[in-house]
C-alpha cells in the first residue's frame, strides 16, 4: 500500500528501509485517486515510535492513505521535542471542521488513574462525541478502547493486581466476522497494562459484540454491531522489542517487573524475543480498513454526512 506521509517525517527513513512503499506529497497529489483520509490521535509518550508502528501496520493492503497526526492541546507531551510536534501534528482546532474515513485513537499508559482525572479527558471526550458524525469507523488501542468503551457506552475498567504483560494466545469468538477474516483458530498479541474490562460487562451491552477473548488476558476485540467502534485490548502494533525495552526500562528504575511471557527464547532475557503476532496485526488492520472503512464510506467524504 503507497501511504501517504510528510516528506520529512521521521518514520519515513524506517519504513522505506523496510521496503514499505511511502510515497511522497508530491507524487500522491498527481495520482486521481481519493486516498482514504486516517486521523492518528497519539497518546503515547513515545510518539515517534508509534508513529512508525502504527504506519508499518496499515501499510499491507493496495490502498492508498493519507494520514493526519492529532495531538491533545490540553496536556503537552514531555518525551517528544516541540518542533517534531510543531512540524508534524494538528490539534482539534485545527481538524474538526474535516471529515475521516478512519480515526486511530493510542493507548496511553496511565491504565492507574481514573479517567475523569486524566488531564486531557474532557478534550478527547469532545473528540469521540466529535467522530460519531465526523468520522466513519474509529479503531481504539488498549487504554484508548477502555477509554472509548467507557465513554460510549459506559463500560468500567477494573484495577489488576499485577501488570498484564507478554504475548497471550487469542481466540476467535466468531467465523463470519469480516473484522476476523482469515483469523487462525488460534493466534497472538501482546499485552501491557495494569487494568482491564470484564467480559461480562461488554456482555450486557446488546450495541456490542465481543469477537475475541483470551483466557489469560481476557476480552481482546470488540465492536459495536454497526462497525463504526472498534476496541481492540493489546498493541497489535508493537515492534518485536518493544516488550524488551519496557522490561528492561522497568528493571532498570528498579521497578517490580516479572519477564514477559510468551516472549523471550526459553524465557530468557538474553536471548532474543519471538515475535509471533506481526501476521495477526497486519491483517486485523488490513481488514478493518478494508471491510469497515474502504467499503463502506463515500467517495465524497466532504458532502456526505455521517450518521
Amino acid at each position: 500500500m503507497p501511504i501517504k506521509i510528510p516528506n520529512s517525517l521521521p518514520a519515513r527513513t524506517v519504513l522505506e528501509s523496510e521496503n514499505i512503499f511511502v510515497m511522497t506529497e508530491e507524487r500522491a497529489t498527481s495520482q486521481d485517486i481519493r486516498p482514504l483520509r486516517i486521523l492518528l490521535l497519539n497518546l503515547m509518550p513515545t510518539k515517534i515510535v508509534t508513529e512508525t508502528q502504527l504506519m508499518r501496520s496499515l501499510s499491507n493492503t493496495p490502498l492508498q492513505i493519507e494520514i493526519d497526526l492529532l495531538q491533545t492541546s490540553s496536556y503537552m507531551p514531555k518525551h517528544t521535542s516541540i518542533q517534531h510536534l510543531i512540524s508534524f501534528y494538528h490539534t482539534f482546532d485545527e481538524i474538526k471542521s474535516k471529515k475521516y474515513d478512519g480515526m486511530i485513537i493510542t493507548g496511553a499508559p496511565i491504565e492507574n488513574m481514573e479517567f475523569e482525572d486524566v488531564g486531557y479527558w474532557d478534550e478527547l471526550c469532545e473528540i469521540m462525541e466529535w467522530a460519531k458524525h465526523n468520522v466513519y469507523s474509529s479503531f481504539h488501542i488498549c487504554w484508548g478502547a477502555q477509554a472509548g468503551l467507557y465513554y460510549h457506552y459506559g463500560v468500567p475498567k477494573y484495577p489488576l493486581e499485577k501488570k498484564l504483560f507478554g504475548v497471550f494466545p487469542h481466540t476467535p469468538c466468531r467465523t463470519n466476522c469480516p473484522l476476523l477474516r482469515g483469523f487462525d483458530d488460534v493466534f497472538y498479541a501482546p499485552h501491557s497494562r495494569h487494568s482491564e474490562i470484564h467480559i461480562e460487562d461488554v456482555l450486557r451491552k446488546p450495541e456490542l459484540e465481543l469477537l475475541s477473548v483470551s483466557e489469560e488476558a481476557g476480552a481482546y476485540i470488540i465492536a459495536s454491531r454497526d462497525g463504526r467502534q472498534i476496541f481492540i485490548t493489546g498493541h497489535p502494533e508493537y515492534d518485536p522489542d518493544t516488550l524488551a525495552s519496557e522490561y528492561f526500562r522497568d528493571l532498570g528504575k528498579g521497578l517490580p517487573i516479572e519477564i514477559p511471557k510468551n516472549y523471550f527464547t526459553d524465557n530468557d532475557p538474553n536471548k532474543r524475543p519471538l515475535d509471533t503476532w506481526r501476521a495477526h496485526a497486519h491483517l486485523l488492520y488490513s481488514n478493518w480498513l478494508n471491510y469497515y472503512v474502504y467499503q463502506n464510506t463515500p467517495f465524497d467524504l466532504d458532502h456526505a454526512p455521517i450518521e
